[in-house]
């Protein structure tokens, strides 16, 4: 039967069904904003062409409580990715015998806060976390023995993957993810419920346009080098999702690039205060603020502003916070540690040089630059877009 739709070329079939795809998540999940939305529309969209990408960007679907619609998402994400696979529970060896290099998987996870959401879980699916890491780049295989005669086989690792669960994900999962922060929905919001038998055929027939529209492309998008708003591994996750938005072209090229921009910027602010080391680095710059910048800083004046925090993460480490153990422990990954130094007064101590951080600083914890007027969110704060 003939839909009635007028015949569309490549360009304009996915402006369409792009559009069609991100009224539709809108239609059952109250997002946490309109970045939000665009990302993951354009991410359910590249994994129709996971064999065209370098990298498999991850979806990291988080909330600070139940009953916040990450779940909802995974549904809607569900009948519409390329060859789904979810899992609650699975093991490291089933996800990586389901992955094929000629037609990958898209990995699905709900509840992912039950693999990592406690320091014995995180140890116990080490295993799963590794490979969701190594699926993130192309030709990272895992190898296992295998067969009667137990020689070594490699088995792929690269699918796009989305997780939801209540809590942040491993950090080293959230650095390779777009991160969507979904909140609890206010009063106002509606959404239509989720039927499955009813309401799926419309998500597999946005599904099948999305197959139809992209397919072809695989050469072209295989090319493509789009200028990115960010840099390094925020690059690396994002490319597809804007290879896909240039693709289409209308307003996508512009909405991806400031949904980027916007939520890349917010996720390194959780960094700066979430991070251990990046947040004691952010307190030993305050703390040379506060003498004034000297050249040298005693251990003993620097830990007494740093235990000055009582919000800083080394307030629950005891009753003496931050120590001198504790501090260089924290510091030895940048290669900083202290040594006796000469102070102005004559005296000698142990202490720091402003010198020994400057690169740290610089690379780390960069002072924050005045936000540019476009990556202002367009009403209150919200999670998962700029704070």
């Amino acid at each position: 039967m003939m839909s009635g739709r007028a015949p569309m070329g490549p360009l304009r079939e996915g402006e369409e069904v792009l559009a069609d795809l991100r009224a539709q998540i809108k239609r059952y999940v109250a997002m946490p904003s309109e970045e939000a939305l665009t990302a993951v529309t354009l991410w359910v969209a590249a994994t129709h062409l996971q064999r065209a990408w370098q990298h498999a960007p991850r979806l990291a679907i988080v909330a600070p409580e139940k009953r916040c619609g990450k779940s909802r998402l995974l549904d809607v994400i569900t009948e519409t990715v390329h060859n789904p696979l979810i899992t609650v529970n699975a093991s490291p060896a089933a996800i990586f015998r389901s992955i094929d290099d000629d037609d990958p998987i898209t990995l699905l996870v709900d509840e992912a806060d039950t693999l990592f959401g406690t320091t014995k879980a995180a140890e116990k699916n080490e295993e799963v976390r590794g490979l969701i890491n190594a699926g993130h780049q192309r030709n990272r295989p895992t190898l296992r023995v295998s067969g009667p005669e137990h020689k070594p086989q490699k088995f792929p690792t690269f699918a796009m993957a989305a997780l939801a669960g209540i809590g942040d994900l491993p950090d080293t999962v959230m650095d390779r993810s777009v991160v969507i922060r979904m909140r609890r929905r206010a009063d106002g919001e509606k959404v239509a419920h989720f039927r499955t038998v009813r309401d799926t055929p419309a998500l597999h027939a946005i599904r099948d346009r999305l197959t139809a529209w992209l397919q072809p492309l695989h050469a072209q998008a295989m090319d493509m080098e789009p200028a990115m708003p960010v840099d390094d591994r925020a690059a690396d996750t994002w490319e597809p999702l804007v290879v896909i938005a240039d693709l289409a072209g209308g307003e996508w090229p512009t909405l991806v690039r400031t949904a980027c921009r916007v939520m890349t910027d917010y996720e390194a602010g959780q960094d700066e205060e979430g991070g251990t080391r990046t947040r004691l680095l952010v307190g030993i710059r305050r703390a040379f603020a506060a003498e004034n910048d000297p050249a040298v800083l005693g251990t003993k004046r620097l830990l007494e502003h740093l235990n000055a925090d009582k919000e800083a993460p080394w307030a629950e480490y005891g009753a003496n916070g931050m120590t001198p153990r504790a501090l260089q422990l924290l510091l030895k990954p940048y290669g900083i540690s202290s040594a006796n130094r000469r102070f102005p007064d004559g005296t000698q101590a142990k202490g720091f040089a402003r010198n020994q951080f400057l690169d740290a600083w610089k690379r780390y914890c960069p002072e924050p630059k005045p936000p540019a007027e476009s990556a202002q969110p367009v009403a209150e704060p919200l999670p998962g877009t700029a704070a």
